[in-house]
């Protein structure tokens, strides 16, 4: 082992975290668990939804060890709150065993200082498939202590059998290109039997796969017959916010994108690497961003599971002190608020600063604040642009007369540019 685990003791058990409002994020419970990463196929910059017999579900994550543990598994449906559902039988979404299977993939790290083992998984395999639409939660135990999760993730099955319609303007009800966006919506039921929308049918709507953000069904202003519409809906209208920042970690010798420098400390036998001090986005800037996504790799781009390194990670924000937290934010922080991803104020330097411990990669994030009422808003200094690059995606779930479980029977999303 390359380092001292000091940085890292944040990571106790969190339980706290699946409160409501959470239980959608991925959770990792265990201090020598990095790198989770839940996508449908190779689609990294996606959200993990696939379809019934569709791109399998690929979940992989490190042990910053190379001590072997049997890491088995279970599968779980959930409604369309991401509640367990209760009505059904594991026979009902499950054809195999949905439990105490066991991750079979795993690799050492080759050439890198910090020791680690790599597992990965993918649903469905020679143990068990899925038969069923909806919301799934996969829980990782310890076969040691199988009454501890080591980790949770969630991806989504759907059935394609509704269909929805996305559309984003900058001409909201509440400004025109300001700092807003508002999200137009249609519902085409298909070959559904809905007789009570509102009851049969829940939606949900989120800006760059945030679920901490998404709005939970919102009243449409049309209910037809086969159809439901929103066309000005205020519920709808997101703050625009600004571009992701980014940066890249593909060598750790010399400096690539968005890093200022990069460095070996022998005291703790760690590569460092320092991002550019960042600033409160006063205007518009554009970026070719990804909306907070990550992909690991190298410079090399090979074997990069098993030989991308872990560094040290430097960030350096600079705004006056805030009286709420600040997050980094990403697909990669699994919308964590706790002391793992928050900014730490310094005295001497008049600036925040957070060290993160991150495998080689391409990372994508931005800096929200955590508001005393459990909501998120910008930094002190950091507005809302209309022009800024958003992706909006939209969920439908059914559940049919007599069905005892929700089923997603349709998704799209769309970019604003």
């Amino acid at each position: 082992m390359r380092i001292s685990f000091a940085s890292l003791s944040a990571l106790a058990l969190l339980f706290l975290e699946t409160v409501a409002g959470m239980a959608q994020n991925n959770l990792v419970f265990k201090p020598t668990i990095a790198s989770l990463t839940v996508m449908a196929g190779e689609a990294w910059q996606d959200m993990a939804v696939t379809t019934l017999g569709g791109q399998p579900i690929n979940i992989c994550f490190d042990e910053l060890s190379h001590e072997y543990h049997r890491y088995i598994y279970k599968v779980e449906h959930c409604e369309a709150d991401w509640t367990t559902s209760e009505g059904l039988f594991d026979s009902d979404f499950i054809r195999g065993f949905y439990d105490d299977n066991t991750i079979e993939d795993y690799q050492e790290s080759l050439s890198t200082y910090q020791l680690f083992t790599h597992y990965s998984l993918s649903i469905p395999n020679d143990k068990m498939e899925l038969t069923m639409s909806g919301n799934y939660r996969l829980t990782v135990y310890d076969d040691n202590d199988n009454q501890t999760p080591v980790l949770v993730v969630h991806f989504m099955v759907c059935e394609e059998s509704a269909g929805i319609k996305l559309a984003v303007s900058t001409n909201t009800d509440r400004d025109i290109n300001g700092r807003h966006q508002q999200v137009f919506m249609e519902v085409n039921y298909g070959g559904l039997t809905v007789t009570a929308p509102e009851e049969q049918l829940r939606w949900v709507v989120l800006q760059n796969q945030r679920w901490e953000t998404a709005i939970w069904n919102p009243r449409p202003q049309y209910i037809q017959r086969d159809a439901m519409r929103w066309e000005h809906c205020k519920e709808l209208i997101f703050n625009a916010g600004g571009e992701y920042r980014r940066f890249e970690t593909l060598d750790p010798t010399h400096s690539t994108m968005g890093l200022e420098a990069v460095g070996w400390d022998e005291a703790t036998d760690t590569w460092h690497a320092y991002v550019q001090p960042d600033f409160p986005q006063r205007n518009y800037s554009y970026e070719i961003d990804t909306n907070g996504a990550f992909l690991i790799r190298n410079s090399d781009n090979i074997d990069c599971d098993v030989m991308c390194d872990y560094i040290a990670t430097h960030f350096t924000l600079h705004t006056p002190k805030q009286t709420e937290p600040i997050i980094i934010s990403g697909a990669w922080t699994n919308g964590c608020t706790d002391d793992r991803f928050r900014m730490e104020w310094n005295d001497e330097t008049g600036t925040y600063e957070k060290s993160l411990y991150l495998k080689q990669g391409y990372y994508s994030y931005r800096y929200i604040q955590l508001n005393s009422d459990g909501s998120f808003g910008n930094i002190r200094g950091e507005g809302d642009f209309f022009e800024t690059e958003n992706e909006y995606r939209a969920l439908l779930y059914y559940r049919a007369p007599g069905d005892r479980a929700d089923r997603l029977v349709a998704h799209t999303k769309v970019h604003t540019r």
